[in-house]
């Protein structure tokens, strides 16, 4: 899945020398927690989060609180450089780099111009897409030997049921590097006659585990 599919391309945006005040405005009218910062040319040249304009605002229990303080410029409290991804990034990329720059959005530029901006309930809602937990259905999780051609040798079994598949993951099996877990979520609330064909075939079910259900 590419960011172009999931991006959001109507951006909240400010100058850098609009005010603080300015910002703490918009982010409670539009219900966001980021803007991008841009130039002239539309180039992201910071970015300012809800937290930045709160911990910079008057605070409602300090009876001294300076009022000039929402006058001062956005620049002084953006942060800078901006990491930012291209539209055809793949989304997968994009959540290392939420998850190792420990960030919860970013700008999405075209030849360095602001086109999107991708936040981490965006993120959160691709992944429950891609997992396939939005709509009804039913998961089964098969510990099978990593090895090439596996996927294909399970999904077979599926095929043979006739059930549709919603989502294929697959991950590591921890306490053995010789095997791998496929995570299969299919499009039924019955999926006792699938595991039963699984266990047939020789594959170890892991979930569900169920009285009656032992691999």
């Amino acid at each position: 899945m590419l960011v172009e599919e999931i991006m959001k391309d109507k951006v909240i945006t400010l100058p850098p020398d609009e005010t603080i005040g300015t910002a703490l405005k918009l982010l409670n009218e539009h219900h966001i927690r980021h803007i991008p910062i841009i130039d002239e040319k539309k180039h992201v040249i910071g970015i300012v989060s809800d937290r930045d304009v709160r911990d910079a605002s008057p605070s409602i229990f300090e009876e001294d609180t300076d009022p000039e303080e929402l006058k001062n410029p956005i620049k002084s409290i953006m942060t800078s450089p901006v990491t930012t991804v291209h539209p055809l990034d793949f989304v997968e990329e994009v959540a290392s780099i939420f998850y190792e720059q420990e960030i919860a959005c970013v700008p999405v530029t075209r030849n360095e111009v602001l086109v999107g901006i991708i936040t981490e309930k965006d993120m959160l809602y691709t992944l429950i897409q891609l997992t396939g937990t939005h709509v009804q259905s039913s998961q089964i999780e098969v510990k099978v030997i990593n090895r090439p051609g596996i996927l294909p040798q399970v999904t077979q079994v599926f095929g043979k049921r006739k059930v549709n598949i919603s989502s294929v993951l697959i991950y590591p099996y921890k306490p053995d590097p010789k095997y791998k877990i496929i995570v299969v979520r299919i499009q039924t609330m019955n999926p006792l006659p699938t595991i039963e064909d699984l266990k047939s075939e020789g594959y170890e079910v892991l979930w569900p585990k169920m009285p009656g259900m032992l691999s």
